[in-house]
């Protein structure tokens, strides 16, 4: 991809060097911006793998200090009056942009104006409410105290009402805490994950979704004779060290660069960082290694994503992501479409023997098969299965809805948790562990993220019923360990159009046809239904 060149430059009588032009000058303030952002996540993946207990108050202050500082270079007088110029679409001798550059220019604005709404004594309480959000978060998970845990989370409530009110989403920042405009609040943090998306039209999407799931996983559910079941709980005893060894070369055959990255472990997995660093994480148990293992090639996706895009343009939108719908659906297309694939197990399958020859001795390559693509019903999101995965999702965004429009309280929330849990699940959680506090997402107030999962879902699936159409042997590559054809499509479509269309208008893009559940649900049925009947 071409880089947007600074045009009409001028030159000074009393210098060689010509005078950066207005262009310029705004891509010099968007690249500190997106270092001090960098910063900022390298703090947060050092809290979650590496910061000592009794360090925690000190990082919320640290994070603090530097979302002012952020704020304070995001809302420049100076950037602000760039901007405004280049606004009306000209450059410094009074030459057009080029379609790019109205882009980064359209895209710094928004974000400029969204900084100048928020005030600086909000930014930095936020900041530190997160920190200590998640610090709370751990400690009520462990001690399965949900009533230590529920001040915090109201306060994140009452803060992320406040910051859709400031910004035009909701009503008055003073009132917010009340609910008012919790719909439009809502609808806010949504577009703050996923621009151009709303409650309404996620509403519909998994509303057809809905109705196609959840007979599927009956029918599963009434073929099921125990088998897959049956060879998961054989899977035991698995070293920790020989899975790190594993999921390395599986990580690293799938494309992922580890000269400009790394994964560690954590509480619960995520990726950070962009293309030039990357911070992924996964977590380990001698008895679940395909837990360590799908986690790992589920941030291996998000990690190819940064990796892909631009990286010379990673601090404008032209290197940035279209949104975390679009970033999940990368993430879920490794995990599950190739990860889960017969052709993917029949190059790893040696190795993995090699690695686990006591474990996986009398388990047969069908039951391992089995056993990667078992479909059970759990309450834990992270161990669910890819058919029951999105009910999970579904559970979430109901509870998120009734949050913000004031209809559920926060001290409510185990038990309509639990009634979701019956009514979506048919399993009910025997304590908050293993309900409302399984997820980290809520602790630094990311609401309306939960949304891009599922929508990560079905983007996928579109993406891959795309490729197939224009690779039809491209699972013959799998079998032979070579990812890279799928890669270059994945770079090609996906990573380079960097922010240039959100999720909508990119599948379209890409598939030729709107987005819909219903590629997700024809390829769950294709995948499934042959190992349950």
């Amino acid at each position: 991809m071409s880089s947007p060149t600074a045009k009409g430059d001028m030159v000074s009588p009393h210098s060689s060097s010509p005078a950066p032009t207005p262009y310029a000058q705004l891509l010099s303030h968007l690249g500190r911006i997106h270092k001090l952002e960098t910063i900022a996540q390298l703090l947060g993946w050092d809290e979650q793998v590496n910061l000592p207990k009794g360090s925690a108050d000190l990082r919320a202050e640290q994070h603090a200090v530097l979302a002012e500082t952020i704020h304070a270079a995001a809302s420049d007088p100076e950037l602000g009056a760039l901007i405004a110029r280049l606004a009306e679409g000209k450059g410094a001798a009074g030459d057009a942009l080029s379609a790019e550059e109205r882009l980064v220019v359209r895209e710094a604005q928004r974000d400029y104006e969204r900084a100048t709404k928020l005030p600086v004594a909000f930014v930095r309480a936020k900041a530190a409410q997160s920190s200590v959000g998640f610090h709370a978060w751990a400690k009520a998970r462990a001690e399965d105290d949900f009533a230590s845990y529920a001040p915090v989370l109201e306060r994140n409530l009452e803060l992320a009402r406040e910051e859709a009110a400031y910004l035009g989403w909701g009503g008055d920042p003073c009132t917010s805490a009340s609910g008012e405009g919790g719909s439009r609040a809502y609808d806010y943090m949504i577009d703050k994950h996923d621009p151009g998306l709303s409650a309404a039209v996620i509403e519909g999407l998994f509303g057809e979704l809905r109705a196609g799931l959840v007979p599927l996983a009956r029918e599963i559910s009434e073929n099921d004779d125990g088998r897959a079941k049956a060879a998961r709980a054989r899977l035991r005893g698995f070293s920790i060290n020989a899975q790190r060894e594993f999921l390395d070369e599986v990580t690293r055959r799938l494309g992922f660069d580890y000269e400009h990255g790394r994964i560690d472990v954590s509480l619960h997995p995520f990726c950070a960082g962009t293309g030039a660093d990357i911070r992924m994480t996964t977590r380990f148990n001698e008895d679940e290694p395909l837990d360590s293992l799908f986690s790992a090639i589920h941030e291996t996706g998000h990690g190819l994503y940064e990796q892909g895009l631009p990286l010379a343009h990673h601090a404008t939108a032209l290197g940035k992501a279209a949104g975390m719908g679009v970033h999940e659906s990368q993430s879920r297309l490794w995990e599950n479409q190739v990860g889960r694939s017969r052709a993917f197990w029949a190059f790893f399958e040696p190795r993995f023997r090699e690695k686990f020859s006591g474990p996986l001795r009398g388990v047969s390559s069908e039951e391992l098969y089995l056993a990667v693509n078992a479909v059970e019903p759990t309450l834990i999101r992270v161990d669910a299965d890819e058919v029951t995965y999105n009910l999970h999702i579904i559970l979430r965004f109901e509870i998120e809805r009734q949050l913000f429009s004031g209809a559920l309280k926060v001290g409510d929330l185990p038990e309509a948790w639990a009634a979701l849990s019956r009514e979506l699940l048919g399993l009910e959680p025997k304590n908050d562990r293993e309900g409302v506090l399984q997820d980290v997402h809520w602790s630094d107030g990311a609401f309306g993220y939960f949304p891009s999962y599922c929508l990560g879902n079905m983007i996928a699936a579109q993406l891959w019923e795309a490729v197939r159409a224009e690779e039809p042997e491209i699972e013959a590559d799998f079998a032979h360990g070579d990812f890279g054809r799928l890669l270059a499509w994945l770079r090609k479509n996906v990573h380079a159009a960097g922010k240039r269309h959100d999720a909508l208008d990119l599948t379209q893009r890409v598939t030729g046809k709107p987005l819909s559940p219903a590629p997700l649900l024809r390829y769950l049925r294709e995948r499934y239904l042959p190992l349950y009947s």
